[in-house]
């Protein structure tokens, strides 16, 4: 296939892009030397513009078609890839490992960084498209903000973008393999925080104390009904406690306990629904121990959506590069993702790119893999051929 061929041969230069970015990871919104290695492989393509700072350290690339659309209004599409790294002390021993110490791209954003780079290369060489692309090089889409920052910027309105894309590699999906479905596709998620305050004291007289430990492991118990008890099981919903703090020293019954996890959902029924039952059951609990118990739920992510029409489009750049049966349509998961934001300022889709048989996403032994490089970058330019015909 032509497009295959030609990223065949600028293989090496993405690759390269790709160890580069993964030595070097950056937190969100510190980027900042990411955000300059993309600016300046942009212009070296010939990019139309090249516009740095939109969402703090996000890079936006413009590249012109031969033509306008030819009804004379100029067709745009968005491409997002994102540049944040996770705070994971790196264990895959490469070569090109982090030199950052406890700092590494453990959700494989290099390899998407590096994918729309050379897609950039090849679009801004060949121009086999009517009307213009916007590549969109988002920070930050770890800790859920990215993706508002360069939407409160003006990312839509000041590109003309009409429609938008975001692409993610999947472990377990084999390379040459494309996930994609319409409807939801990654979960809303909401972050929950909540602290207790018992009444300490001596082990040995526990009834003159409110054991802040014993209540916070109620809740974590109870909780868990809420999803047993009054989701609809085929609905889908998540509900878990990631940090349980309490205690200083031996011999003491704990004041005070936090806890911090997340719930996250598919449809706003049950969003509402699992939030309202949450703080039922704290309540419940902190009038059965005594404990007074503060509860806060902050939305992150909303739903990943694909609507229909980008959808079908998508799926028709994913068949031209790996075929029709290496096109699958895979269920939605529980995961989360601020291009829910993108895909709700315009109409989207999210696509998942086979990664092969790597470690999960967000461990230590977690590395992109560059086999998926052809795939990811040959279905960019088939989108963009594709959805603006010359």
């Amino acid at each position: 296939m032509p497009v295959l061929n030609r990223v065949a041969d600028l293989l090496p230069d993405i690759v390269a892009y790709r160890r580069d970015i993964h030595a070097h990871p950056e937190l969100g919104f510190d980027e900042h030397r990411t955000s300059a290695f993309v600016a300046e492989r942009l212009r070296e393509f010939g990019c139309d513009e090249v516009v740095t700072g939109i969402g703090r350290t996000g890079v936006v690339g413009v590249i012109k078609g031969k033509r306008a659309m030819s009804n004379g209004n100029l067709k745009v599409i968005g491409l997002r890839a994102d540049m944040d790294a996770l705070p994971i002390e790196e264990g895959t021993g490469l070569p090109y490992a982090s030199k950052s110490k406890g700092l590494m791209h453990a959700c494989g954003h290099d390899g998407h960084t590096a994918m729309l780079l050379g897609a950039a290369l090849y679009l801004a060489e060949t121009r086999n498209f009517a009307g213009t692309a916007v590549l969109i090089f988002e920070p930050a889409e770890e800790v859920g903000t990215g993706a508002q920052a360069m939407l409160d910027d003006g990312l839509m309105e000041r590109f003309g973008i009409d429609q938008v894309f975001g692409m993610h590699n999947a472990p377990g999906l084999p390379i040459g393999v494309f996930g994609i479905r319409q409807g939801p596709v990654l979960a809303a998620t909401d972050s929950i925080e909540i602290r207790i305050e018992g009444l300490g004291g001596h082990p040995g007289m526990p009834h003159k104390c409110i054991d802040s430990i014993l209540v916070g492991a109620q809740l974590v118990t109870a909780l868990q009904q809420v999803l047993a008890q009054n989701v609809d099981p085929l609905e889908s919903a998540g509900l878990s406690f990631h940090e349980f703090h309490s205690g200083t020293t031996q011999r003491v019954i704990s004041q005070t306990a936090e806890l911090r996890g997340s719930m996250r959902t598919l449809t706003p029924e049950v969003r509402q629904l699992v939030k309202k039952r949450i703080g039922e059951v704290v309540a419940g609990i902190a009038r059965v121990t005594g404990a007074k118990i503060d509860l806060t739920i902050e939305s992150s992510d909303a739903v990943v959506f694909n609507h229909a029409a980008p959808t079908e489009l998508a799926i028709r750049a994913a068949k031209d590069v790996a075929g029709e049966d290496n096109v699958h349509e895979t269920p939605p998961v529980l995961g989360g993702e601020d291009f829910s934001y993108m895909a709700k300022a315009r109409p989207g889709a999210f696509v998942w790119c086979g990664n092969g048989d790597s470690a999960g996403l967000h461990h230590a032994a977690y590395d992109f893999n560059d086999e998926a490089i052809p795939y990811g970058t040959s279905f960019w330019i088939k989108l963009v051929e594709k959805t603006l015909k010359v």
